[in-house]
């Protein structure tokens, strides 16, 4: 057997065995009192947009693509989704102190009107996540009202 076979062999039988050590799913069955939009009474349409949009990465439910199931493509999905989470995680905002909260809200707005948010590697492969401009405009209003009603004091 030569050199090039033996190689491909075993980078053949090391992703096979890659496939025994999959990732933790960031998956929940209910949606949380905690949840931006059980704490602020989003309509229907926000929560379509939020869950196209933005829950994959910034929620404690994600649902995962095909290709999630193939190492090393779900740990890096994991960690995107783990980073995503660190910064916003729009299942657990009630855990948050008001000011964060409040300065939550302002980045979701700014990120979404500087159309950072969702990503566009992210929209690339999840077409329906790309906000149109009513979505956007519907997505804006809605955080600028709870922003406006947040509170007479704030932060």
């Amino acid at each position: 057997m030569n050199r090039r076979k033996k190689v491909l062999i075993i980078l053949g039988v090391l992703l096979v065995l890659l496939q025994l050590f999959p990732p933790e799913r960031n998956k929940k069955t209910q949606v949380s009192a905690k949840d931006i939009t059980v704490m602020y009474r989003a309509p229907e349409s926000i929560k379509g947009i939020l869950k196209s949009s933005c829950y994959d990465c910034h929620s404690n439910n994600t649902q995962y693509p095909w290709y999630s199931n193939i190492q090393p493509m779900g740990w890096w999905l994991a960690h995107h989704i783990k980073e995503g989470k660190s910064e916003l995680n729009l299942s657990e905002f009630g855990d948050y102190s008001a000011r964060r909260q409040h300065s939550k809200l302002k980045a979701i707005a700014q990120s979404v009107e500087d159309d950072e948010m969702p990503l566009t590697s992210y929209t690339l492969v999840h077409t329906d996540a790309k906000l149109t401009l009513t979505e956007k405009k519907q997505l804006l209003d809605w955080v600028a009202t709870v922003r406006d009603n947040f509170s007479t004091n704030k932060p």
